[in-house]
C-alpha cells in the first residue's frame, strides 16, 4: 500500500510539473557502511534563501537480481542550504543542498546492498525531488560526489603471473616530508570484487586518508588492495582460516612491493599492514611470511585460527609490533579460537610490543543512534579501529609510547623498523 501511495504521489506531481531539473548525490562512509547523506539540486536562477520544508525526496533502490530492502520510499530531509555545485555552503548561488537522514537501520539511505554470494555491491540508486508549491521536479542524475573517496586514485590494477588480477585504490598525502609512511588496509570478506570504492566505503576504511589520521602521521600514503573473492580462499574457493594456504598472499605481497618501488616517497622503514576479518587474516599471514618487511600490524576481528599457527610462526613475529582489536561478542571470528590464544601465545613467547583492545560490544560511537544502548554486530570491531579509538591493553591499562598514553594510530605512527 505504501508503495502504491508513493507511485500515485509521483504521478500526480509529474502531471503538473515544470521541466525537470538535475541533481547530484553525495555518498560518504559511515560506521555501518555507505550512505547517501546529501543531494545537490541545480537551479535555473540564483537564490539566497531555502526552506527544507518546501521539498520532498523520494528514493529508489534497485538491483537487476531482484527485490531488495526498502526499494521505494521517502527520504527524511534534515536541513537545507544554498550551496555551490559541490555542496559547499555559500550565501547566494544556483544550487541547493538537501541534507538527508542516514543511519544503520535505514536501508533506503544506503547505495549498497549486501548479497551473500557477492558481498557489498552498488545498487541503482535514484532520487526524485519535488517542490510542491512550484511544481518543480528534479529527477535527472548528473552523477555522485564522494568527498573522501574522490581523493583516491581508483584506477589501480595489478596482474600477477598472468592469472590473478587485483584492483586497488591509493591515496598520496598532500603534505609530507621527504619520506612518508605507508598504511595498507586489507578489506573484509564482504568487500571483494573489482570495484575499489567498495572496500573504502563498506566499512569506512577511507578514513585513513582523512585529516585526523593523516595529521598523526604528518602525511601518509594509503594503499587499499582488493581481491576478486575473499583473502582466505584456497584453490577450491573455500575459506581456510589458516588451515590451508590461500591463493592471494603471494600476489598481494608482489603488489605491495611493486607499489612501494613505484613511489620513492614512501619510507620503507614505516610500512604498516592491517585489516579486518578476512583482511585481518591476510595481514597476519603477510607478517608471518615477511616478518622483516613491516614496521607494525593493526588487526581487527582476526579470522586466523590459532590452532593452524605453528609455534615457529609465533617465534618469527614476536618482535613485530602488532595491535589487535576485537569484541567479546563476535560470533563470526570467535575470539576464543582466534585472537585470544594468538595474543596469549605471543606474550608467552616474549613479545614486548603486542597489544590487544578487547571490547564487550560494538556500540554506536556517535551517541546519535543510542550510544551504548545501540549495539552493532559484534563482528564489527573495525568501527573502533577506523575512528582511532582503541587506547587500552587487555588488562585495561593505557598503551604508552615513551611514557605517554596513546591511541592505536599514535602508537602505529611511532613504530619504525630498526628502532
Amino acid at each position: 500500500m505504501k508503495k502504491i501511495l508513493l507511485l500515485l504521489s509521483l504521478f500526480a506531481f509529474s502531471a503538473i510539473a515544470k521541466p525537470t531539473g538535475t541533481y547530484k548525490i553525495v555518498v560518504e562512509g559511515f560506521d555501518w557502511g555507505a550512505g547517501v547523506n546529501k543531494v545537490i539540486l541545480a537551479l535555473n536562477d540564483t537564490t539566497s534563501k531555502v526552506n527544507a520544508a518546501d521539498f520532498t525526496v523520494y528514493a529508489s533502490r534497485k538491483l537487476s537480481t531482484g527485490p531488495i530492502a526498502d526499494q521505494d520510499t521517502k527520504r527524511e530531509i534534515v536541513t537545507a542550504y544554498v550551496s555551490d555545485e559541490n555542496g559547499a555552503r555559500i550565501r547566494t548561488g544556483k544550487n541547493i543542498t538537501l541534507v538527508l537522514s542516514v543511519g544503520p537501520q535505514l536501508p533506503i539511505s544506503s547505495p549498497f546492498q549486501y548479497l551473500r554470494s557477492k558481498g557489498n555491491v552498488w545498487v541503482d540508486y535514484s532520487l526524485t525531488i519535488v517542490q510542491p508549491k512550484t511544481g518543480q521536479v528534479w529527477d535527472t542524475s548528473t552523477g555522485k560526489i564522494m568527498p573522501l573517496i574522490d581523493q583516491f586514485d581508483l584506477t589501480g590494477k595489478y596482474v600477477f603471473n598472468d592469472k590473478l588480477t587485483m584492483s586497488y585504490a591509493t591515496f598520496t598525502p598532500k603534505v609530507k616530508k621527504d619520506k612518508a609512511p605507508l598504511i595498507i588496509w586489507l578489506h573484509g570478506g564482504g568487500e571483494g570484487g573489482t570495484d575499489p570504492t567498495v572496500p573504502l566505503l563498506g566499512n569506512k576504511a577511507a578514513n585513513y586518508a582523512a585529516e585526523g589520521i593523516q595529521s598523526i602521521f604528518e602525511g601518509a600514503y594509503v594503499l587499499s588492495p582488493q581481491c576478486p573473492g575473499a583473502w582466505m580462499h584456497n584453490a577450491q574457493g573455500v575459506g581456510t582460516q589458516g588451515k590451508d594456504n590461500d591463493i592471494y598472499n603471494e600476489g598481494l605481497m608482489a603488489l605491495i612491493k611493486d607499489y612501494v618501488k613505484a613511489n620513492p616517497g614512501i619510507d620503507p622503514s614505516r610500512i604498516y599492514v592491517g585489516g579486518c576479518s578476512n583482511g585481518g587474516y591476510m595481514a597476519l599471514k603477510l607478517i608471518f611470511l615477511n616478518p622483516d618487511y613491516f614496521a607494525a600490524g593493526y588487526i581487527s576481528a582476526l579470522a586466523y585460527k590459532s590452532e593452524y599457527i605453528p609455534d615457529s610462526d609465533i617465534q618469527k613475529i614476536k618482535n613485530v609490533p602488532i595491535w589487535f582489536v576485537h569484541s567479546k561478542d563476535d560470533r563470526t571470528t570467535i575470539p576464543d579460537i582466534t585472537v585470544v590464544p594468538v595474543f596469549d601465545r605471543l606474550r608467552k613467547a616474549g613479545a614486548k610490543n603486542v597489544h590487544f583492545t578487547y571490547y564487550d560490544h560494538v556500540n554506536d560511537i556517535t551517541n546519535f543512534y543510542g550510544g551504548k544502548g545501540f549495539e552493532y554486530n559484534g563482528h564489527w570491531s573495525w568501527v573502533y579501529l577506523h575512528e582511532n579509538l582503541p587506547r587500552t591493553d587487555l588488562d585495561g591499562s593505557p598503551v604508552r609510547v615513551n611514557g605517554k598514553p596513546v591511541t592505536i594510530m599514535e602508537w602505529m605512527a611511532a613504530q619504525k623498523k630498526g628502532k
